[in-house]
């Protein structure tokens, strides 16, 4: 018979009953939807994630790996009395029972609980390499050595109490606790990081002493608003330091689980060194340098002559130091936009709720709130361990006192009895005695017969009742409950206090400005008849002696040449007027910078020009000046017409532009100066050799779209070149057109008197003049000499005021030729001279600029 056969024979006579039929590859295939399959395998995944690894629970502040950690460390016994262990033997505990991941994981967690850098209040106290704040890795486990410290055991304390349930472990083995018990607010005292699958945490951490007192005035008063609570825990503290910007940030983080503010390295400046003392918290001090190092080297920040890492175990201390003629404010700045000097300190308050089983996005008051309930049911549960406890015993006194009270009878019935069960039997019938009553009795020894042992067998019955009352008197009445809370909270948080780190300013530092990051240096503005424009430090020309050849700054090409030259400060506001009677803003420092022969940038890449538009003259203000908005814009055009403005009305001035003044056909503004008080004089110069001057109160106020009015009266083979504002005293006279001055130096030429007019000539002559040689005349009159104009000095092409405090006049050529003359060794002249030579101008060449600083 078949083997078939038998089976099914044997099938027949057996019970139960068996299918011979094999089972194939097909009818073990379970058909499932393919998109609920990963939904319900990625829901498992996420949720094992979320619950089992990454979050931490808000009640005790820890994610399971620590928690485990802490627990085999007071299973251990290694509290801060005990001696130090070897993590190893730590490590192997926690992952053969606990944590059944890599060792490295679960030493990688308890060696950040040990990091002073990492930790605002540690849990591990480290003995030997536990990592540096450059990330240098710890020593391997096998070397190290750790135990528990003072807040640490805050944490377990109670927990043999049946404060907190325990679970099964991960084999069923053993048993573990769910949260600790945690006397202490851990969750933002040390605070917690972690991704999990489509979410994540960001807990920075907190000062102790603050947060406890929150804790407790919270408890004392539930009603507080978060505004309030920030009265007692203001902001983070963090563990390296730094200092923390933007409390409204702050309070908005607080309110709504979510947000962040400015983390700054706690820093000095002083004339050439930057000193860091403290940087933020979680950046790699050895990275950060290397940052720095990189930017100096990529020329991203300049001025750094040096870098140098003089820290050790007092602290932080981190020397930049900078080169001559830079400004450590201005770098430093540069380092904080640029480096982890500067980072944001991010909030993302998630945490699991709900016995550890809901991840919840949650606000300050309702992290306290958490740990209030779980402080409350760690207190109700320990207490009424303690009173089952004390009840326990005070049943079996109870017990012990009857047989005392009636020992004769006892000891007899005990003698008559058979065995122990029958003399059990015959107590708990005699007596009323419970069984555990009459084992008491029947293990009780023949010394406390005394009465020495009576006596203090009744004492231990009073102290039992009396703290069975004190431990009634916590279950039913809140207000005592309430006082023990509070009162627990406050013993531990002095015993482990530490004061405030991280000091916290109210401005934010979202908003960065440009000018933090630019040194206010004396620049040289240039402007080219191809309106290319740039920007250079006054340094770059070195001073010569008068007649001196120049350095040339600037290389012509396309028969392009310097327009004009401005002498101003790199944070001052820039105005460009246009041939249009346009006007643009912007500030010196957002101008290209360029090589002493470079040409520049084109400013169609700045301004938005109109078709033929070109700009014809650019006026600098300080930016006190302009934020103040004090004075008036003095216009004055070629055809030698003025008008005063409020420089209040160029406040807002559009990318795109905006009118400053209306010009007549065939007209263009020469010259923009800016007036602050009333006994300015208007200066207006032409190239015939001629100055007008008048009272700037001679000027109506006018808006920024009027023409103006006549201010010098010029032929039509005239034009005006210069417009200047000063104050000085008139000489005698008015309205003379005649000169008669000689061609002589002044009496003493080595007095100067100021102001004095400078006058420079296409030719490279010079001359200054004191304006009180010079008479006031009416508006729209011809003027008076200020220079016999010859060809050999050529016409009048810079006219300036100078006050005596000027140290450079830089005069520029069309072919681009600069020179630095010192002001003050060119000769102070008469009217009506010629004056001498300030630069010799090649064949074809010829200046076209000049200005004074």
């Amino acid at each position: 018979m078949s083997t078939e056969n038998n089976l099914v024979n044997n099938d027949q006579t057996s019970s139960p009953t068996f299918d011979p039929t094999p089972v194939t590859l097909e009818d073990r295939i379970e058909s499932r939807v393919l998109e609920a399959e990963m939904q319900s395998s990625y829901l498992k995944y996420a949720m094992s994630v979320i619950v089992s690894r990454a979050l931490p629970d808000v009640r005790d502040g820890l994610k399971p790996v620590h928690r485990r950690i802490v627990y085999v460390m007071d299973k251990m016994g290694l509290t801060p009395s005990s001696r130090f262990r070897k993590s190893a033997q730590v490590v192997g505990e926690v992952m053969g029972k606990y944590h059944p991941h890599g060792d490295m994981s679960i030493y990688n967690a308890m060696v950040r609980m040990g990091q002073e850098f990492s930790m605002r209040c540690m849990l591990v106290e480290p003995q030997g390499n536990f990592g540096s704040v450059d990330g240098d890795s710890p020593a391997a486990m096998r070397y190290t050595e750790c135990k528990m410290t003072r807040a640490a055991t805050f944490l377990t304390q109670d927990m043999d109490k049946d404060t907190v349930d325990f679970v099964d472990n991960y084999d069923g083995s053993a048993k573990e606790p769910k949260v600790l018990p945690s006397l202490l607010p851990n969750l933002l005292i040390n605070g917690s990081t972690g991704i999990a699958v489509g979410m994540a945490t960001e807990v920075p951490p907190h000062n102790l002493g603050e947060v406890c007192n929150g804790v407790i005035e919270l408890i004392k008063n539930p009603e507080l608003t978060i505004a309030e609570l920030t009265q007692f825990i203001p902001g983070p503290d963090l563990p390296t330091g730094g200092i923390l910007y933007g409390k409204e940030a702050i309070l908005s983080a607080y309110m709504t689980g979510r947000g962040k503010a400015a983390l700054r390295s706690k820093v000095e400046t002083t004339e050439d060194e930057i000193l860091v003392h403290e940087i933020p918290y979680q950046v790699n001090k050895a990275d950060l340098l290397i940052k720095i190092a990189d930017l100096v080297k990529d020329k991203k920040i300049e001025g750094i002559k040096n870098i140098e890492d003089q820290s050790n175990k007092e602290g932080i201390r981190i020397v930049i130091s900078c080169k001559r003629d830079a400004s450590p404010e201005v770098i430093l700045n540069q380092l904080y936009k640029m480096t982890d000097l500067q980072v944001n300190l991010h909030f993302n308050l998630l945490a699991l709720v709900n016995d550890g089983r809901q991840p919840k996005l949650l606000n300050l008051k309702e992290i306290l709130v958490e740990f209030i309930n779980h402080r409350y049911q760690v207190v109700t549960r320990r207490t009424i361990f303690d009173k089952n406890k004390a009840a326990a015993e005070l049943h079996i006194l109870d017990g012990l006192k009857i047989a005392l009270d009636f020992i004769d009878e006892v000891v007899a019935l005990i003698r008559k009895s058979h065995d122990k069960d029958e003399a059990k039997a015959k107590l708990i019938t005699r007596f009323e005695l419970s069984e555990k009553q009459a084992e008491a009795i029947l293990q009780m020894r023949l010394q406390t017969l005394t009465n020495m042992d009576k006596n203090k067998i009744e004492e231990n019955r009073q102290k039992l009742i009396a703290l069975i009352k004190e431990l009634d008197e916590i279950l039913n009445n809140p207000a005592t409950k309430q006082a023990l809370v509070i009162k627990e909270i406050e013993d531990a948080a002095a015993k482990v206090y530490s004061p405030r780190r991280t000091p916290i300013e109210g401005n934010s530092l979202e908003n960065y400005s440009k000018e933090d990051f630019v040194e206010n240096e004396e620049v040289l503005v240039q402007l080219t008849n191809s309106q290319y424009i740039k920007v250079l430090p006054t340094e770059t020309f070195r001073q010569q002696g008068r007649g001196g050849k120049g350095v040339s700054s600037f290389d012509p090409r396309s028969e392009d040449w310097v327009k004009a030259s401005n002498i101003c400060n790199s944070h001052d506001y820039l105005y460009a007027f246009t041939s249009f009677g346009r006007v643009f803003k912007t500030r010196v420092f957002d101008m290209p910078s360029g090589s002493r022969t470079g040409r520049g940038q084109n400013l169609v890449n700045y301004f938005d020009f109109q078709e033929g538009e070109t700009i014809s003259n650019i006026l600098t203000i300080s930016k006190e000046q302009e934020l103040d908005g004090v004075g008036y814009l003095v216009f004055a055009t070629r055809n030698g017409q003025t008008k005063k403005t409020a420089l209040s009305q160029f406040e807002s001035v559009r990318s795109s532009g905006k009118i400053a003044m209306t010009l007549k056909e065939g007209d263009q503004l020469v010259q923009v100066a800016h007036s602050t008080s009333d006994d300015d004089k208007v200066i207006m110069s032409a190239n015939n050799g001629r100055t007008i001057i008048f009272d700037r109160d001679a000027l109506s106020p006018l808006g920024r779209t009027a023409s103006g009015v006549k201010g010098m009266k010029l032929k039509k083979t005239e034009h005006l070149i210069s417009m200047e504002i000063s104050q000085f005293d008139f000489a005698q006279g008015e309205d003379d057109d005649k000169d008669t001055d000689s061609n002589e130096l002044i009496p003493d030429s080595n007095a100067k008197v100021f102001p004095s007019l400078l006058v420079v000539t296409e030719n490279g002559f010079g001359k200054q003049t004191y304006l009180g040689q010079y008479r006031k005349t009416a508006r729209a009159a011809k003027g008076v000499k200020t220079l016999n104009m010859t060809k050999k000095t050529g016409k009048t092409v810079v006219v300036q005021i100078l006050k005596g405090d000027e140290e450079n006049l830089i005069i520029t050529t069309k072919n681009g030729v600069t020179i630095n003359i010192d002001p003050n060794i060119i000769n102070q002249l008469n009217r009506n001279t010629q004056g001498v030579t300030l630069i010799k101008t090649n064949e074809g060449d010829e200046v076209i600029s000049g200005g004074v600083s």
